[in-house]
């Protein structure tokens, strides 16, 4: 129903596609993977109409179509679930699903938005206040926003870019049951995911991309995860990261009753330097909304926090971060970096004290401090004024520890780590997360993949409702079973 033919694209000194050619038949799941900046998303925003080829075709039922706006691919059929949200914080979730929809002359009565949008949770099986502002969601909800929004459009090829990145292990297999529902339906479906047990699961096809070129289009029967791999990143990978457990010191952290309204509930644990514990539960648990409190982003109603022994008190990033407390968010395109902005200056935001000398930037400082973090990390950039939005996800990541590795923090506060990474860059940042547990650092990790969780946590927290459920220590008999159970009963 699909076929894409020799498509080339570039951009002002890169060369993003080179003559990549797919097809996708009526009901069939097609994976297409690759690493960070092998060009899939170069390829899926041509498919929404945001992009044009340089050269090269596009064909529907063997007719070729021009791809000239988001409306034509619409038209066409195809609908994109992206990486990045599209939503508009401000208005509603049942708003921003139909938002610029017109059918004729009229637009959609009210009414039959709502029913329209209710139908669609329903099939995906998730609840959802239609008239809450998009905003106001946790970047999950929003995820699952952004999946009903595309689905309501009656598509015929369907596009998923890292749709499963903020979903909890309940909700993906939620995710699969629609797309098998949507499968025999006749439908489509282009699927991107880091997570290759996902892939397995799902896929009936698989097309890999690398450095902008197409190397392999095979069946899912005819490959295993080790092939899979080699074949995204041009090598064989030594082995999967592997936990060794640091030296634990003295309690570092340690957060008492610490408590805001009914999404954070009298939480209390501790985090001693060298340790990494983990912190996981489903969408909605508490999570992040703990770590923010941590932090100062948000204000607690009571509880009380120590770093090293001292008070701290609450409700202000400064503080947190003059204590010694960092947070990389879960988003960290709008809450941790400025995209229009370099990566040097990015850098520097957190660090103006330490690099400025009568308020004036020194600049030869700034670029020796990060170019040290650049080898240091194994940031990929051609200059230090490469703009932080044409970085990987890796690479932003790598950016953004850097900017606090430079202060010396010694309370690091991760917040899904490595959603939308490639494999490659995930083995990266799990070994800088050990090398830093190794340095004495206490590291909160907070994520939803329980195998990256029970992959470096020492100890892990359940979250359910707000509260801890329940403590893990982390030895080979621990199971994600469990820790489900603790999320969920």
């Amino acid at each position: 129903m699909l076929e894409l033919r020799k498509i080339s694209k570039s951009f002002p000194g890169v060369q993003a596609l080179t003559n990549v050619s797919l097809s996708l038949q009526r009901g069939e799941v097609l994976a297409l993977m690759g690493e960070n900046g092998a060009g899939k998303s170069t390829l899926i925003r041509m498919l929404g109409g945001a992009h044009r080829p340089d050269s090269g075709t596009i064909q529907i039922d063997g007719r070729e179509v021009q791809m000239n706006s988001p409306a034509e691919a619409m038209r066409s059929g195809i609908g994109v679930i992206y990486q990045e949200l599209t939503l508009i914080p401000a208005l509603s979730v049942c708003d921003n699903m139909f938002l610029g929809r017109d059918r004729g002359r009229f637009w959609i009565a009210k009414r039959e938005e709502r029913r329209r949008a209710k139908e669609i949770f329903h099939r995906m099986g998730v609840e959802i206040p239609l008239d809450v502002p998009v905003g106001q969601l946790s970047i999950a909800q929003q995820q699952l926003v952004e999946i009903a929004r595309v689905l309501s459009q009656d598509v015929r090829i369907l596009v998923m870019d890292e749709p499963s990145a903020a979903l909890t292990p309940q909700e993906v297999e939620r995710l699969f049951g629609l797309m098998r529902e949507l499968k025999s339906q006749g439908i489509g479906i282009i699927y991107i995911s880091h997570r290759l047990e996902e892939v397995f699961a799902v896929a009936d096809r698989v097309t890999v991309l690398r450095d902008g070129q197409h190397v392999a289009d095979c069946d899912i029967q005819d490959l295993n995860r080790s092939r899979l791999i080699e074949l995204m990143v041009g090598r064989v990978l030594e082995r999967e990261f592997e936990r060794t457990s640091a030296d634990h010191g003295a309690v570092c952290l340690e957060v008492n009753g610490v408590t805001r309204g009914r999404a954070v509930r009298n939480v209390s644990f501790s985090v001693r330097r060298g340790e990494i514990v983990g912190m996981t539960g489903l969408v909605g648990a508490g999570r992040t909304e703990t770590a923010r409190l941590i932090f100062g982003a948000d204000r607690a109603d009571s509880g009380s926090i120590q770093v090293d022994g001292k008070s701290l008190r609450m409700g202000s990033p400064r503080r947190a971060i003059k204590a010694g407390i960092c947070l990389l968010t879960e988003d960290r395109k709008s809450q941790g970096l400025i995209p229009a902005r370099s990566v040097r200056e990015n850098f520097s935001l957190a660090n103006l004290q330490s690099l400025q000398r009568f308020g004036f930037m020194r600049q030869r400082a700034e670029r020796a401090a990060f170019g040290h973090y650049v080898q240091r990390l194994k940031i990929r950039i051609p200059h230090q004024e490469q703009l932080a939005r044409n970085l990987s996800g890796g690479n932003q990541q790598k950016v953004l520890l850097a900017r606090w590795l430079h202060r010396n923090s010694q309370v690091v506060m991760f917040d899904e780590p490595t959603r939308g990474i490639d494999i490659g860059a995930r083995q990266e940042i799990y070994q800088i997360i050990a090398e830093l547990a190794r340095q004495g650092k206490a590291i909160l990790l907070i994520s939803s993949e329980l195998p990256e969780v029970l992959s470096l946590a020492d100890r892990i927290l359940v979250m359910r409702h707000g509260q801890i459920a329940g403590e893990l220590k982390n030895n080979a008999g621990v199971t994600q079973d469990q820790i489900l159970d603790l999320a969920t009963t």
